[in-house]
Parts: structure tokens; C-alpha cells; sequence
């Protein structure tokens, strides 16, 4: 909130705070579908305690996609410190895509490939348990 010089509060500030406040909340999770328009851009913190078969998770996903077409080409690239990884899970739990950072890539990854109709659960994980870092995932169709 805004105060003015008697502490009174500054009305008019309040939609801009609260629109910030939204767009930082959801920045960290979030849900889209295909088809994209532009590129989606989701930065967090890496890791977690549950073990899977991609490193260590949250219990959340990073983000929650969509395929509403047969087949739909997607691009899903990670940059992060330490050693992430990135797991997508289909809608019945089953591993579609698992990379990992390696001594070579400097913290950056990808999964590309046509998608099948459905939802998909993204994770960026890491390597280490109870090892975080923060990363960037952007998600991409092409």
C-alpha cells in the first residue's frame, strides 16, 4: 500500500499492488494450453524432498500444460544453478520426459518432442536431495 505524508492510505495504489501481487503468485505455478500464442516463462526454486524418477520434486508441479490438440510440438527448456532436473509426468502419472543437467550444460536442459492430446505435469527438480537453487522454465510451441 501507498501512505501519503499524514499516513493517510493512497486508494488509488491499491488495483497496482494487488495486480503485482498476482502476477508474482502466479508466476510461480500455473496452468496453460496449447495452443500457445507466445512463449510461457515460469521461474521458481528447484527441488525438493520426494524422491522420483527424475531427482528430487516439490510436491507440486512447476506448471501444468494442456495439450488440447492430437499432436502438438512443445519445447520445454530449463536454466538453473547446481543441478536441476526436469520431469514431465502424463495425466495417469507415467514418466514423459525426464532430463538432467550434466557437468557440461551449465545448469541447462531441454525435453522437445510432439505431445499427445492431454495433461501434463512439469516439475524442475534436482539431482541432490534437499538441494535447491532458483531456475527459469519456459515452455515453448513449435
Amino acid at each position: 500500500m501507498s501512505w501519503d505524508i499524514n499516513n493517510r492510505i493512497n486508494w488509488k495504489a491499491i488495483p497496482a499492488a494487488l495486480a503485482m501481487v498476482m502476477a508474482i503468485a502466479t508466476s510461480a505455478y500455473g496452468q496453460v494450453q496449447t495452443p500457445l500464442q507466445t512463449e510461457t516463462v515460469v521461474r521458481g526454486t528447484s527441488g525438493g524432498t520426494q524422491a522420483s524418477a527424475c531427482g528430487f520434486i516439490a510436491g507440486r508441479p512447476s506448471q501444468t500444460v494442456r495439450v488440447t490438440e492430437a499432436f502438438t510440438r512443445l519445447r520445454f527448456r530449463v536454466q538453473g544453478e547446481g543441478r536441476p532436473t526436469l520431469l514431465i509426468l502424463g495425466g495417469d502419472g507415467s514418466v514423459k520426459g525426464c532430463a538432467r543437467a550434466d557437468n557440461f550444460s551449465n545448469g541447462n536442459i531441454e525435453a522437445a518432442g510432439a505431445w499427445e492430446q492431454g495433461t501434463y505435469s512439469v516439475y524442475v527438480g534436482d539431482l541432490d536431495r534437499g538441494s535447491s537453487s532458483p531456475f527459469t522454465l519456459s515452455i515453448v510451441q513449435n
